[in-house]
């Protein structure tokens, strides 16, 4: 297919705000694919060329940009400024550029070209790189029709924002072999073991539903975390899932670890998929020394050592470990331990579907270590087995004593949902100062402008809310504009800034009430505490709508959920947007929040 014709797809989906006929338009791209270009074409619809879990980046600014389409068209760059700060997109500018201007090269690209020119510039490294990388785009935008060099200039910066996410384009693909949602949970299962669009799409056009069947876990690509249902008590969890495996719940970073023992090669991956191995030499090298296996996948929660009282350190000292300069000595002042609990998939076995106990069994043969705190790096986490809630509640005030964040509940003969919460694993942690026993990771988005002291911040007051997973969406909790320190509220400008939008995204159920100056893309998790969960009209999540008596308009039926006193806890740059907490939890935390003391 020539990349013309799928501009004009785009066009079609950027204007749409439905999310069904968005699925159907994506849908209808899909089939008129081979299944190389549906490849190619699942990455680029991200704004990328490769799957999110690699670190192929275009590392081109606005400004080359502008300078790669002043040397194509051969503008004046103030001019084609002062056009893109009136029409405020920079590929809507060209694109009026383009259709006043008609270049004699032009020429209709296939996807499959055009891939390969952005995916040459992405990887163009070192010296004279930058050259280069302006020559390709030069190219690619002198020989473009407008409507194509419109899309094919917001890739390099990230802007195509069609606003659709993984599970529309998941839905989709369910669509192209049958016309409805139906294979939408199994097409799920493999990306959670596989989170490569492109990777599945091809699967699918290749060799349909049996393909996708058979999916299981590869080396170097990053499996979906599974996530934990929460209970406030033991009795519960034991009502819950029996007999379980007792474990420390640690604050530090949860990775994912794959090893090939025969090259010595290890990558660790964040929450969100993101390489991080480079953060990590100590943790590398005690991989290298301390695995056993040839091959294997692994799971683990980072965190901070203090050698000289044996001690762990809270997370805002573990999180000094997060940066990109200064690791080698960063990593000797702050050491780090690796708690591993988890076995995914080791020489050449997938463990994902193997009852808990025997995966524990199997990753405690897989490292090998001295059993000195002092001396190892990696360590397997001591575990518990019982079916008693006092031996429960005593583990649970071990781990408080520790420092620690709580204690975790395994299913003994539970399995590894990737991607997925289940009542394999059960979170359990006490909150004494307010009703809710647990935080609330909240999708920042959108803020109002600051007044006063907050000018200087840019952001006065920020929209957080909660995923929806029925109708992939994201619903209003809170408007928070106090608690944040003056460096949080500039890092979440600085963080904001990247990915400012227009308009509002379609993804976002919003009240008019709660509409903000700056709609932003769904990428920043935040860490929300409050003191109570409530119930409040101008907010969406768990909201219930019916229709006027008149007929022309809609009343509230049920008020929806809002968080009383919010306050910022962290950023969560390790999660990403679909790790927000779910409407289903925060409904199943205000039916069990504490209520309040009566004086």
């Amino acid at each position: 297919m020539k990349f013309s014709i799928l501009a004009e797809h785009l066009e079609k989906i950027e204007k749409t705000s439905s999310r069904l006929e968005i699925t159907q338009l994506l849908a209808d791209l899909y089939k008129n694919l081979s299944a190389e270009e549906l490849h190619y074409t699942a990455y680029l619809l991200q704004g990328r060329v490769g799957p999110l879990f690699e670190s192929i980046e275009f590392g081109m600014a606005e400004r080359m940009v502008i300078r790669s389409i002043g040397k194509s068209m051969q503008i004046d760059v103030s001019d084609f400024d002062k056009r893109y700060k009136q029409i405020g997109d920079i590929g809507e500018t060209l694109q009026k550029y383009k259709e006043e201007i008609t270049s004699i090269e032009q020429y209709d690209l296939s996807i499959i070209e055009v891939f390969h020119e952005l995916k040459k510039m992405a990887q163009s490294s070192g010296e004279g790189s930058q050259e280069v990388k302006m020559n390709i785009l030069a190219y690619l935008v002198r020989v473009a029709d407008p409507l194509t060099a419109k899309y094919v200039v917001r890739i390099p910066l990230g802007m195509l924002r069609l606003g659709f996410s993984d599970m529309t384009v998941l839905d989709a693909y369910s669509w192209m072999l049958t016309g409805d949602k139906k294979l939408r949970p199994l097409i799920e299962k493999a990306y959670h073991v596989r989170p490569d669009l492109g990777y599945i799409g091809r699967v699918l056009k290749e060799g349909e539903v049996q393909g996708i069947e058979h999916v299981k876990p590869a080396l170097f690509t990053p499996i979906l975390m599974m996530r934990a249902e929460r209970l406030s008590s033991a009795d519960d969890i034991i009502k819950k899932i029996g007999t379980c495996a007792i474990e420390s719940k640690y604050d530090g970073f949860r990775v994912q670890v794959h090893f090939n023992k025969q090259s010595g090669e290890v990558r660790i991956y964040s929450r969100n998929l993101e390489d991080v191995s480079y953060m990590y030499p100590d943790l590398i090298e005690g991989v290298q020394k301390e695995v056993i296996a040839n091959e294997i996948i692994f799971e683990g929660e980072a965190i901070g050592f203090d050698s000289q009282t044996g001690s762990f350190l809270p997370f805002q000292e573990t999180v000094q470990r997060k940066r990109k300069h200064g690791i080698a000595e960063k990593a000797k002042e702050v050491p780090l331990k690796l708690f591993t609990y988890e076995l995914l998939y080791a020489e050449g076995e997938n463990y994902l579907e193997i009852p808990f106990h025997e995966r524990r069994k199997q990753l405690e043969h897989f490292i090998q270590t001295t059993g000195d705190i002092h001396k190892d790096t990696l360590l397997v986490t001591e575990e518990h087995i019982t079916d008693n809630a006092k031996e429960f509640e005593i583990l649970f005030e071990d781990a408080i004593a520790k420092g620690l964040e709580g204690i975790m509940a395994k299913k003994l003969d539970g399995i590894y949902q990737a991607g997925a919460r289940g009542w394999n694993w059960i979170k359990y942690k006490r909150s004494y100062s307010s009703q809710i026993d647990d935080t609330i990771d909240c999708l920042v988005m959108g803020y109002d402008f600051g007044k006063g002291k907050r000018v200087g911040f840019g952001i006065g007051a920020f929209l957080v809310g909660v995923y929806q997973e029925e109708l992939d969406q994201y619903v209003t909790i809170a408007k928070i504009g106090t608690g944040l320190t003056d460096d949080e509220w500039r890092e979440l400008q600085v963080k904001s800034e990247t990915c400012r939008v227009k308009t509002k995204p379609s993804m976002y159920d919003v009240d008019k009430a709660m509409e903000v100056d700056v709609w932003i893309d769904p990428q920043i998790i935040v860490e929300i505490k409050a003191d109570e969960i409530s119930r409040s009209p101008v907010h969406t999540a768990g909201r219930i709508m019916k229709p006027s008596k008149s007929g022309n308009a809609f009343d509230i039926e049920v008020s929806g959920y809002a968080l009383r006193f919010p306050r910022l806890t962290r950023f969560r740059d390790d999660r990403r947007p679909g790790d927000s907490t779910t409407l289903t939890e925060l409904e199943d935390m205000f039916k069990n929040q504490k209520q309040p003391t009566k004086k």
